[in-house]
């Protein structure tokens, strides 16, 4: 199959995640990068972060229409990242390449026990207490510095867990972290962005776009519950494989 065609494919389900699910592109699109593109690590985390950024904004845009972006909450948890985010990047050349995929799995894995355990916020919404959305925030863009992802895989069940957020709310409010935190991610990693292989790097974010708008009127059909397990069930299985990678 040609890398094209595996671009087109890849980039069309990672686009559905981030507009279904406010997250999980990042954790898709590294290891389809890695395993079906022959990209390196290194190139592969700065192409993912190209890739969520833009498709990201591209499904805040919808969600923001339909009023399920909370702004305050939002800026306030991405700002308390960025700086986490660009030193995590920094510290992200220094640790093995092993090291860093099994700690991706182990964070993934217990962000979706902690979804699948987390019941949705239907009717009410909660009060934001601003020094945890902070320090919630914080941590959330260190883990994105150094893993190379958007962090929306973590930035859903946080909002919803920890800030008290419906899960529409925390999907649409999860694209705005995740397009601040990679920008600040990317920030880090200009020189290699140059050595990137646009031609296929450009058709993946033409197909994620096109997912996203299709994701998120999946979004709209699906209940937030379902939402939750679904996403939970990418993230077990995700992290499974790349565990499992990270100890042969």
């Amino acid at each position: 199959m040609s890398a094209l065609v595996l671009a087109l494919a890849g980039g069309a389900v990672i686009g559905l995640a981030l507009g279904a699910l406010g997250g999980g592109g990042s954790v898709l699109a590294v290891p389809a990068l890695i395993y079906l593109l022959g990209f390196s690590p290194v190139g592969a985390t700065t192409a993912s972060l190209v890739i969520v950024t833009l498709t990201s904004v591209t499904a805040l845009v919808a969600h923001a229409r339909d009023g399920h972006v909370r702004w305050r909450t939002g800026l306030l948890f991405a700002a308390a990242g960025i700086g986490p985010a660009m030193l995590g990047g920094a510290l992200a050349a220094r640790i093995p390449a092993a090291v860093l995929t099994a700690v991706f799995a182990v964070v993934a894995g217990v962000a979706a026990l902690r979804m699948l355990r987390t019941r949705p916020h239907a009717d009410t919404v909660a009060p934001v207490r601003p020094g945890r959305a902070a320090a919630a925030g914080a941590g959330l863009g260190a883990v994105t510095g150094v893993l190379g992802v958007g962090g929306g895989f973590l930035a859903v069940p946080a909002l919803v867990g920890v800030l008290g957020l419906r899960m529409r709310e925390a999907v649409g409010t999860s694209l705005l972290v995740i397009t601040v935190n990679s920008l600040a991610a990317l920030a880090t990693r200009a020189g290699t962005v140059e050595g990137l292989d646009w031609a296929v790097v450009g058709p993946f974010v033409g197909a994620a776009i096109l997912g996203a708008w299709d994701g998120k009127r999946l979004s709209a059909k699906v209940s937030g519950r379902a939402l939750q397990r679904i996403f939970a069930v990418v993230l077990l299985a995700v992290a499974a494989f790349m565990l499992v990678d990270a100890t042969l």
